[in-house]
């Protein structure tokens, strides 16, 4: 098993680091390198890859310096966009090997039209295509494509572990509860993260199973979902539920 530590990074980014038991690592969308680099130099481990979701400056800003404190390591991102010193272009349905594991490249367009994601040994680093109980803005991809993209990350096993970027756990919850004031699971998981929030704890990961009882994003065939946007959405197709639900979030 792979060990993953997180590195707060700005307000509210997460940089991830995928740890092997012989002290390598990479990191995942590192938006700054001098934290992460600190991390590197006290626990002895060294940077084999670097691996990019996506375009944004708070997930690629710290690249250039990380080469600069480990030559050799690779930066493995979407080729759509430019990434700075990208060694490795790949897109949906590649795989690549991160230390003894393998990992699925799975494009999720939609938050931007470059997005993908990596998933292996139990774990899925989506950047901003998904979070706990909400999914990304639409910033460069369209409604169709982030639906899309949410639907393979639905079909992941229930027990995957979900790492995003973000900590904007607590707010997506205030507006899944405004979606569906009657779900349980969400009243729960709103205590859940409260409490972890007050001892300034993170709520991530999350899991696949999870946000499929909470993420009103991951629900938009449920008939409570359905009912909450019967007055923005032009019709009851998954597509125009999700595009309602996306505006309103957008909104709230």
């Amino acid at each position: 098993m792979l060990h993953v530590k997180s590195i707060p990074a700005f307000n509210d980014n997460y940089i991830w680091l995928i740890i092997s038991e012989d002290n390598r690592c990479a990191v995942v969308d590192p938006g700054e390198a001098s934290q992460v680099i600190d991390y590197l130099k006290a626990n002895t481990l060294t940077l084999s890859c670097i691996l990019i979701t996506h375009h944004h400056w708070d997930h690629t800003n710290g690249i250039e310096e990380l080469v600069r404190f480990a030559p050799s390591a690779q930066v493995i991102g979407p080729e759509i966009k430019p990434i700075p010193r990208l060694s490795m272009a790949v897109g949906d349905g590649d795989q690549i090997d991160v230390f003894d594991h393998r990992f699925l490249v799975v494009g999720v367009e939609g938050h931007t039209d470059d997005h993908i994601a990596f998933v292996g040994d139990g774990k899925l680093f989506c950047g901003d295509a998904l979070f706990s109980a909400g999914c990304g803005r639409l910033l460069g991809g369209t409604a169709a494509q982030a639906l899309n993209s949410l639907k393979k990350l639905a079909s992941l096993p229930i027990e995957t572990e979900v790492y995003c970027a973000h900590e904007y756990t607590a707010a997506n919850v205030a507006f899944a509860l405004t979606v569906e004031p009657e779900n349980d699971d969400l009243h729960l998981y709103r205590e859940e993260v409260n409490r972890l929030r007050a001892q300034e704890k993170q709520t991530l990961p999350s899991t696949i199973g999870r946000e499929k009882r909470i993420n009103p994003f991951l629900r938009i065939h449920e008939p409570s979902v359905i009912q909450a946007v019967s007055g923005r959405a032009q019709n009851n197709t998954e597509l125009e539920v999700f595009r309602a639900l996306r505006q309103w979030k957008d909104e709230f």
